[in-house]
């Protein structure tokens, strides 16, 4: 059942939960089309970065925070693709609106993942380009910036 939209209230969506529940998965889809375009890229930098004549340079160190990296890519690439696997194998079902709701939560994972995956790119990067003290640095703000326009700006306009 479609209703008019309140014109004294033209944010409120006057929506069937079925509606709602369609129309929220057809947005995080697209959503995630984005991010796995990210997530595919630096997965093949990473890739790519082991068959370069530099690679057996690098220190324990670095090596370990590639391996993490790597894993953290391949991770983040799972999780974010599980909502389609999930929609695909049960969209049928009348199950839409618990896929919407796993959707979300996977996505906000995914999203952790992929941002401890690309501050561990950047801190491989400017290790081998800058040092480690630098390399550190560079990694905290970063990963503040990640943390800041990824979660608390969301949080603090949903409060507000």
């Amino acid at each position: 059942m479609k209703m008019e939209p309140d014109p004294q209230n033209p944010l409120v969506r006057h929506e069937t939960p079925e509606e709602r529940a369609d129309r929220n998965l057809v947005e995080l889809l697209q959503e995630l089309r984005v991010i796995q375009t990210g997530v595919q890229i630096v997965f093949a930098f990473l890739l790519g970065l082991a068959f370069t004549s530099r690679f057996p340079q690098l220190d324990d160190f670095e090596r370990d925070t590639y391996i993490a990296t790597l894993l953290l890519t391949v991770l983040a690439a799972a999780v974010l693709a599980t909502p389609v696997a999930v929609h695909r194998a049960l969209f049928h079902l009348g199950f839409k609106r618990r896929i919407v709701a796993l959707s979300s939560r996977l996505t906000i994972i995914g999203l952790v993942v992929l941002a401890l995956a690309l501050n561990g790119a950047v801190l491989l990067v400017t290790d081998v380009v800058l040092g480690r003290t630098a390399a550190i640095a560079i990694t905290a703000v970063t990963a503040a910036v990640f943390a800041g326009l990824w979660f608390v700006l969301p949080e603090a306009l949903r409060r507000s």
